[in-house]
């Protein structure tokens, strides 16, 4: 029995661990990963190098086409998206 006490102390730091470490992290990640397959076409979005763009095409394989300027068109892995700017308003398919 005084074997088992001695590894709450640390059963307890892990359990502390874990909550305010581990399981925000995994929740951002989540959070980002539906952010990134929410992206559509008309999108302001910005990569995490910081350039800011509108979504102009959206690839099967994980790539966007992102307009910087007029004219100007960069591929973008998905992945890489810090955060959408704007969202557009989803076109009704009637």
């Amino acid at each position: 029995m005084e074997a088992f006490g001695q590894f709450i102390p640390l059963i307890l730091i892990f359990a502390i661990m874990y909550f305010l470490l581990i399981r925000p992290q995994q929740k951002k990640v989540k959070d980002h990963q539906a952010m990134v397959a929410a992206v559509r076409r008309g999108d302001e979005v910005v990569t995490q190098g910081g350039l800011i763009g509108k979504v102009v095409k959206v690839k099967d394989n994980n790539e966007l086409d992102v307009e910087l300027a007029e004219g100007i068109k960069v591929r973008v892995v998905q992945s890489t998206l810090a955060q959408v700017v704007s969202k557009t308003e989803p076109v009704d398919s009637k």
